[in-house]
């Protein structure tokens, strides 16, 4: 602005229309991500196996990835904060197509671990865009945003594996949907590169309600000497000017930063409870298969129909969360303690089922609930780190899940000892306990959803 006025920040796409299809297109590039990786992914275990790995080495390698994503979770998510989420985008996308790559010319079981390696540290794609989703949409909005962005990546996951199966009808199945993933990611990474990132409008020129949201986000976050510094509020937005790079150095320190003031924050609680409802459901995954298998006969073709319908579900209720929020008044609080509460008593009616038909539908809603538990617990994490850099927060999160892939399977397999009940028993007991604690910590968090409308 000229005349002493101050300058707001130059997010991509200031305008309302402008914003959405900024969105739209990274909506596209969730969808690519998870319809690549969904083609590899259920291959795995097979194409391990069939370079003559047993079932603990198999175990020991495919650990790999669960222990480099807990590590790097928070830092690539605090790096993208600092470099910005263009450059942070890029490098995870890029990286990761050199591991698929890697993965479709493995010949043995030392490259299909190296190939591993690059995925697991650099594989937080969803991870950046979700942050930078936060940065372009205000609260109030962003739970029906993250809802339609995990619903359009979602069909991506579903479309994903019918392709890689069809695949594996042919020799070289594996290699080829393994490459087939690795030009996905460089076609996103092109998509990444060309997205207007620099674009923006000042305050003459757009919606006067949008430009003083974005210079209001900025508070707590840029120092009050800096919130006119047209380079530093660009680089607060993930837009990096030529004036805004920084030594590796000081790159490195920033990160450390912040993940130090993370974890002195007030999100203990909820982190916690991500990590024992991340439980419950990977329990309930864990054997699903095996279990409807030994209880009632049904066949892995059935199964599959069963995962596959559920998943659907799963992508359609991610539409649903703008007109469920609006019906809590915005306390995401209270939805999320609800959904887990559904999906406690849904687990625990799949453990004690008595048909197929109970198991199918248990399936539908717990499809519905864990889609609108998994969008409110981010939500919750962005709200109440406030001031906390949101890639920080969104790499936080995704380290704790982290834990529970890796601590997941060893559960399982104890249970499972003494009946295939047993993993979905057992996270019908930690969904439990984290709705117990919701419901002692509630009167904490009151103050949501007036944030949420004061925010609008």
């Amino acid at each position: 602005m000229e005349n002493g006025s101050p300058v707001v920040a130059r997010a991509p796409h200031l305008a309302a229309s402008g914003r959405n299809r900024f969105l739209a297109c990274l909506y596209l590039v969730g969808f690519l991500d998870l319809f690549g990786v969904s083609m590899v992914v259920p291959l795995l275990s097979h194409h391990i196996k069939s370079l003559g790995a047993s079932p603990t080495i198999a175990g020991i390698i495919g650990s790999i990835y669960g222990i480099l994503q807990f590590f790097s979770s928070p830092l690539v998510g605090s790096w993208s904060d600092v470099v910005g989420r263009q450059y942070s985008l890029l490098a995870c996308i890029l990286l990761s197509a050199l591991g698929y790559a890697l993965l479709g010319l493995s010949t043995n079981m030392f490259w299909y671990a190296i190939a591993r390696i690059p995925v697991g540290i650099f594989k937080h794609t969803l991870s950046v865009l979700k942050a930078l989703i936060s940065d372009l949409v205000s609260e109030k909005d962003r739970p029906l945003v993250m809802g339609q962005f995990n619903a359009v990546s979602s069909m991506g996951f579903i479309l994903g594996p019918m392709v890689g199966g069809y695949l594996t009808e042919f020799e070289g199945g594996f290699y080829l949907s393994s490459l087939i993933c690795s030009s996905i990611f460089i076609l996103n990474a092109g998509l990444v590169w060309i997205l207007p990132w620099t674009e923006g409008t000042s305050i003459n020129e757009c919606n006067l309600n949008t430009a003083t949201f974005y210079t209001n986000k900025l508070e707590g976050v840029i120092p009050a000497k800096d919130k006119y510094n047209p380079d530093v509020v660009q680089e607060a937005n993930g837009v990096i000017t030529p004036d805004a790079y920084q030594s590796s150095w000081i790159q490195a320190v920033s990160v450390l930063k912040k993940i130090k003031n993370l974890a002195c924050s007030d999100l203990s609680d909820i982190l916690l409870i991500r990590l024992l409802m991340a439980l419950s459901i990977l329990l309930y995954h864990s054997n699903f298969a095996l279990a409807v298998d030994e209880r009632f006969g049904v066949k892995p073709k059935v199964t599959g129909y069963i995962i596959g319908y559920s998943n659907i579900v799963g992508a359609l209720a991610g539409f649903l969360l703008g007109p469920l929020t609006g019906l809590y008044e915005h306390n995401v609080y209270s939805m999320l303690l609800h959904s887990s509460t559904v999906t406690f008593l849904l687990i625990l009616l799949y453990a004690s089922a008595s048909s197929v038909w109970i198991i199918v539908f248990c399936s539908t809603f717990l499809a519905f609930s864990t889609t609108v538990g998994r969008t409110c617990i981010t939500d919750l994490e962005l709200t109440i780190g406030g001031n906390q850099a949101t890639g920080t927060l969104i790499g936080a999160g995704q380290s704790v899940t982290a834990i529970g892939r890796i601590i997941a399977p060893l559960l399982s397999g104890i249970v499972q000892e003494f009946s295939p009940c047993g993993p979905p028993s057992l996270g019908a007991a930690l969904a439990l306990t984290a709705v117990f604690l919701m419901t002692v910590n509630k009167s904490n968090y009151g103050y949501i959803a007036d944030i949420k409308l004061k925010s609008d």
